[in-house]
């Protein structure tokens, strides 16, 4: 039996709603990730929530919707919050930590009844007492699935029970595994214990150890909220008078730490506002070593060289990654197997590709246990991780095989092996070699290519039209006003590229919306040449010397939703002011005195601002579209997959760049200029060809009917 948990829905009355439906509309459980899905796109429309439960995962949602803007409110039938990991003292000090960050607590309270009908407006507590709501999320705990084994007539308690061969009490030949089992008197709804379970009870079955036997799981708990440091270790109370416990407090710091020995051993600990010390705990805690005469030292860093611990020193048995189950023991001995890049060490044992949060000590792990043999992976220099060639040499094969689909390279190349990483970025270099020639395979796209749009993370989209150079028309607006009424699309966005984003939209409408709108896609959800910024010019500015809106409408219309290795954000000024800020672009125009234009290329203004690198200075419109396009083409050819090209021209390096597409050093540019032109023939508005004939009935489809 692995048969989980199930959420536990407190008794609460007018919870359903009346249509017989499970709850009203606004309540909601938070277990799954369809349940996660449901809340964030009812968040969008709320202002206050109200949630029941405050543990690990009710803190977190707490949080989650604060984070979203709304009024957030838990309701806690325990005195303090996360009452299972913390003593009184350290639950109060996470208590004021948390409404610091705007978070109000109803504490020794339970929640009676909702209220509204229909759709939830607010709680009465058992007190009498009401608080109002338009969400209400219910986070109250779990309970093992045991039905199925009741029914087969297993020993039952609070889960199904189990002994230390992980058999069933009362009858050997079934087995309990994860948070569906009781060993102990105890139930687990942490991931580590199921992994620790799951290999005992596979060693055993296999005869791998035969005699392996579960003695219950050294729990540990890290609450996963930004800006609250929170480690739990074990017990929270001494178990006696026997148990020494050291405390050091500082709440107006929101800092709580505790400490609890036995028989010189750690056999508890919280430490709350502090990450510092954590390591060093961890350390004693799992490999139940001897701690100092004086217990106090553990609660505080110290700055002797010889007091300092490593993961190094930590004992193989340390649980490095908690969310796949992962030891230091695990590390090491696939590192002494011959993994020796920290990439293949996380892809064959699976530490830090869950949460993340260890992937530090999981690198530390590895760099020690490689003593200096680590090796540069060789996939980093792969185009995509699923076919082992650089870029050059995957295009000449491609090239040489006439490999036009995905799949094809695949088989010709990847020994058969898909690899549902590699499909994206293959679908993309496939089309910029082969265009209308290349052969379209729906499930190499992501998402936002299926359905050419962005989606959102409440798995909406948002519709972009493209507005050439930012300029529109009353009509285009009078249209954008119409379609956003009759659709009631929930947000409309004057986005930084000077377009109006529509977002909020459900899949299902997006066909209807492109047809209404009745303007091109503006290629906002893809990895392809973007929008042209641009700025009045000399047309209207007084100190305009080129017309830098009519110049970059024509590199609009030239290049629109051109494939790339990444997104391609352009910009057109008429003056040095830079009003469009072409300057840190990946290519922007900058009009000069003497009718001239300076070309930049690489600029940057996101997470990473840099600016751009003079490509050339030209005479006219049509010189800047060659030099332009060129230098498109030669970053299509050459940029990696996902590589911007701030990060390609400094690579290559702008005084080759220069050689290459000014001076034709290499005898390439009739070939590119060719190539970027059989592009730009070759493009076609995926709104007005998918917009009236989609490629599959379920293309735009939300929700798919099946015949069983």
């Amino acid at each position: 039996f692995a048969t989980g948990a199930k959420p536990f829905i407190p008794s609460i009355q007018n919870l359903g709603s009346e249509s017989g439906g499970r709850f009203k509309e606004g309540i909601f459980l938070f277990r799954t990730l369809d349940d996660s899905l449901q809340i964030m796109r009812h968040a969008k429309h709320a202002r206050k929530a109200l949630v029941i439960g405050g543990g690990l995962l009710g803190l977190e949602a707490a949080r989650g919707l604060l984070n979203r803007g709304l009024e957030v409110h838990v309701v806690e039938l325990m005195p303090h919050p996360m009452a299972v990991q913390l003593d009184p003292p350290a639950g109060s000090v996470l208590r004021a930590t948390l409404e610091g960050m705007g978070i109000r607590f109803h504490l020794g309270k339970s929640v009676a009844a909702a209220m509204g009908n229909g759709h939830v407006e607010g709680v009465t507590f058992s007190d009498g007492a009401a608080e109002s709501c338009e969400m209400l999320v219910i986070s109250a705990g779990i309970r093992p699935n045991v039905d199925i084994a009741k029914a087969a007539g297993l020993a039952v308690g609070r889960g199904i029970m189990v002994g230390d061969d992980l058999a069933c009490t009362n009858d050997p030949s079934i087995y309990a595994i994860g948070e569906c089992a009781e060993h102990r008197g105890q139930t687990y709804g942490l991931v580590a214990p199921c992994w620790e379970q799951g290999q005992i009870l596979a060693d055993r079955l296999t005869r791998a150890r035969a005699d392996a036997v579960y003695a219950g799981s050294s729990i540990w708990t890290k609450l996963k909220i930004m800006g609250v440091d929170l480690v739990v270790l074990g017990k929270k109370e001494p178990a006696d008078e026997k148990d020494e416990v050291v405390t050091y407090a500082d709440p107006r710091r929101g800092i709580y730490k505790k400490v609890i020995v036995r028989e010189g051993r750690l056999t508890g600990a919280i430490l709350l506002g502090d990450s510092i010390t954590a390591p060093r705990l961890l350390q004693a805690f799992h490999k139940a070593e001897p701690i100092p005469e004086n217990p106090a030292e553990l609660l505080f860093a110290l700055t002797s060289a010889a007091t300092q611990t490593s993961a190094a020193d930590a004992p193989d048995s340390l649980q490095v990654c908690n969310c796949n189950g992962v030891s230091k023991g695990k590390i090491m001995e696939h590192v002494k197997d011959g993994c020796k890049t920290l990439k293949s060490v996380c892809e064959s044992t699976r530490a830090g590709t869950g949460c993340g949060s260890c992937k530090p000590l999981v690198q530390e792990i590895f760099e020690a246990a490689c003593g200096g043999t680590a090796v540069e992976d060789p996939s980093i220099h792969y185009y995509v991780p699923g076919v082992p060639l650089a870029k050059p040499e995957l295009v000449a094969k491609i090239k040489e095989l006439r490999l036009r689909s995905v799949s094809a390279v695949f088989s010709a190349l990847a020994n058969g092996k898909e690899d549902v990483k590699s499909k994206i970025g293959l679908a993309s270099l496939l089309k910029t070699i082969w265009g209308k020639d290349y052969l379209d395979e729906r499930d190499a796209r992501f998402i936002n290519d299926r359905v050419h749009a962005n989606i959102q993370k409440d798995a909406t989209f948002s519709v972009v039209p493209r507005i050439y150079g930012g300029v529109t028309t009353p009509q285009q607006l009078r249209t954008i006003a119409e379609v956003a009424e009759r659709y009631q699309v929930p947000m409309v966005k004057i986005t930084g590229g000077q377009r109006i984003d529509l977002l909020g939209v459900r899949k299902e409408q997006l066909p209807a919306i492109w047809n209404d709108l009745g303007m091109p896609s503006g290629h906002a959800y893809t990895k392809a040449v973007r929008t042209v910024k641009t700025c009045v010019g000399e047309e209207f500015c007084r100190y305009g010397v080129g017309d830098s809106t009519g110049l970059g409408i024509k590199i609009e219309q030239k290049f629109q939703g051109m494939e790339a290795p990444h997104k391609i954000k352009m910009a057109a000024s008429g003056c040095p002011r830079n009003c469009a800020e072409s300057m840190v672009k990946d290519v922007g125009v900058v009009a000069v005195e003497g009718g001239r234009w300076e070309i930049y290329v690489g600029g940057a203004a996101g997470s990473r601002v840099r600016k751009g690198d003079v490509l050339c200075t030209v005479d006219s419109h049509d010189e800047v579209l060659k030099y332009v396009g060129r230098f498109i083409q030669y970053y299509r050819e050459n940029g990696k997959y996902l590589e911007r090209t701030y990060d390609f021209v400094e690579r290559v390096g702008i005084e080759k760049v220069r050689r290459v597409l000014i001076q034709d050093s290499e005898g390439i540019c009739a070939r590119l200029d060719a190539e970027i032109e059989r592009a730009a023939q070759a493009f076609e508005d995926p709104w007005k060809k998918e917009g009236s004939n989609p490629i599959h009935p379920s293309q735009f489809a939300e929700v798919l009917e099946v015949t069983v």
